[in-house]
């Protein structure tokens, strides 16, 4: 008899499982790489982010990017679990070798290879439209975004483990739309009423943008934003780690 797999293998195989079925799913796939896509160009075409002394593609991309975490591992994410947790899914791989800390890993892994293709397919369409990110900031976003895909992976997880399914579905993609529009995400938080600025501001959403935005156009890592993402991320790590219902 054959020796049982090690968990780096049962991980392994579990990410793999996870981002074909997030990659075969044709919401997934619409909210992960068609709409970020439409956003880039229409954010290019019009003028909506001019008047920062920076070319709009420039501005732009970061911004989408942001979009990309939130789509895999906020919205993505969190359907998914939903539902694998309302037919049982979850119940039973967390019974299996694989266990629940694997089951969670797997899904990380799952998160940050759709992120992973997201970003080439973003990155290539935006340097074909003039796209040019400073060089300098480059590995700082990626680790923002790394962060970011944390942060909102362990959002989604708590949203998925502790309302209903049709409850998460209407939830992360009405957040997804809020966050987009008016969350920091794609524009900029003074381009929204001042009464709204302190609030967006504290936002994981507006810090993962804002972060990125800095990164990519002046190559320099912006602390404050930073400091709200790890403190959204070890929150919502916790509260998910507390709160999660397996069934």
């Amino acid at each position: 008899m054959s020796a049982p797999a090690g968990l780096v293998t049962r991980v392994a195989a579990q990410g793999r499982w996870e981002t074909a079925s997030m990659l075969r799913n044709g919401e997934q796939l619409l909210l992960a790489v068609v709409l970020p896509l439409l956003a880039l160009i229409g954010l290019t075409l019009v003028d909506l982010l001019d008047g920062y002394g920076v070319r709009r593609v420039d501005l732009a991309t970061p911004g989408v990017l942001a979009l990309c975490v939130v789509s895999a591992a906020f919205t993505g994410q969190g359907i998914a679990t939903g539902f694998d947790r309302r037919y049982g899914v979850l119940r039973y791989l967390s019974t299996t070798p694989l266990g629940r800390g694997g089951l969670v890993a797997g899904k990380a892994l799952a998160v940050l290879a759709v992120l992973v293709l997201q970003a080439v397919v973003i990155g290539v369409v935006a340097l074909l439209l003039g796209w040019r990110p400073a060089l300098p900031g480059l590995p700082v976003a990626v680790v923002l975004l790394v962060l970011g895909a944390a942060c909102f992976t362990s959002l989604g997880l708590l949203v998925a483990g502790t309302v209903r399914p049709e409850a998460t579905l209407a939830i992360t993609n009405l957040l997804w739309v809020l966050l987009a529009g008016a969350g920091g995400l794609l524009l900029p938080a003074d381009r929204l009423p001042d009464w709204l600025d302190p609030v967006v501001g504290a936002l994981p959403s507006a810090a993962l943008g804002n972060a990125l935005r800095t990164a990519l156009t002046a190559g320099t890592l912006d602390v404050g934003p930073l400091f709200i993402l790890l403190v959204w991320t070890v929150v919502a790590a916790l509260a998910a780690a507390r709160w999660f219902r397996w069934d």
